[in-house]
């Protein structure tokens, strides 16, 4: 069976770049890991694949969703399979790249069928939200499922929901659900890399990275999306900058607090993903982002075995 090479690490590590000189090396297709990324506004807070890169490989499952919609872990995997189905078909390797760890723990680990709920409990739930706002139904997820605090961010409106709706229906944690698992796919098929800078080293590239987001017209781009009619902000908040962007767009903070600011959650969230990988992927192969290119030197389509290229 053809292998699928995965791409995990922290932001700001590079790995777009890495896997898109994969997939010019071996003809591969890359799709999207990132659970930002799906998103169809905001390409560059998300920091999205630029147009150059977009010309030189095939990029799947990136800007196609409503924020406003609903997405799932669940959904993502629907999707996933079916393009490596269809990248397959056309004998190419399958790449996925990105930075959120529980996509590549449902594709690799295989995801639990939630409980179904019915239409009218869920949207009792969601008027609930509407009426006391994410920051007090956070407190309250967190109180009924205490599990959920070091798994979902206080601003992710969506997953707070989710969560909230799961353990109110069944009693149940979403993540006590998610531990009887299956995967269609077998472990031998995956070539599975983690990008591993130092903190140091990291850190540099996260500031270095905020500047260019501001330079190219991460403000503009908010700004831009804050004068369209009914805009849910409280949606974007979980896209780290976005609400910093907008509260320097009101005068609430200079230039430098915004970059600072920006750069704060974002190491937050860096440290988060790399905490996730020692925890959760220890199969996973570390790979020397200083050595990348002796690695993509030895790749050969014909022949991906992981023991050869480290």
């Amino acid at each position: 069976m053809s292998k699928i090479i995965l791409i995990y690490g922290p932001t700001a590590s590079g790995k777009s770049n890495f896997a898109v000189k994969i997939a010019k090396k071996i003809n591969g297709e890359i799709i999207n890991a990132d659970s930002m990324q799906v998103y169809k506004k905001l390409k560059i807070l998300t920091a999205r694949p630029g147009k150059e890169d977009l010309k030189k490989v095939k990029h799947n499952l990136y800007g196609f969703v409503d924020i406003n919609k609903s997405f799932s872990t669940g959904d993502w995997l629907k999707f996933v399979i079916k393009k490596i189905k269809e990248i397959n078909r056309k004998k190419k390797i399958p790449i996925i790249v990105g930075g959120t760890g529980l996509y590549f723990y449902s594709l690799v680990e295989g995801f639990a069928k939630l409980p179904t709920i019915p239409i009218k409990f869920r949207n009792k739930i969601r008027n609930l939200h509407k009426k006391i706002g994410q920051k007090n139904f956070y407190r309250r997820l967190v109180k009924i499922d205490p599990i959920s605090k070091n798994k979902i961010n206080s601003n992710d409106v969506q997953r707070s929901i989710r969560a909230y709706e799961v353990k109110k229906y069944s009693n149940k944690s979403i993540y006590e659900w998610q531990k009887k698992t299956k995967t269609i796919f077998n472990n031998n098929r995956f070539i599975k890399l983690y990008l591993n800078y130092s903190r140091e080293e990291l850190l540099k590239r996260i500031n270095i990275r905020t500047k260019k987001m501001i330079k190219f017209g991460a403000v503009s781009e908010v700004k831009k999306l804050l004068k369209e009619r009914n805009v849910k902000k409280e949606h974007y908040y979980k896209i780290i900058g976005f609400q910093e962007i907008e509260m320097f767009l009101e005068g609430k903070i200079d230039k430098n607090n915004l970059c600072d600011q920006i750069n704060i959650r974002t190491r937050q969230y860096a440290k988060r993903q790399t905490t996730w990988f020692r925890g959760k992927m220890k199969s996973w192969t570390p790979i020397d982002p200083n050595k990348l290119t002796p690695f993509i030197k030895k790749l050969n389509k014909s022949s991906l075995k992981l023991d050869q290229l480290i």
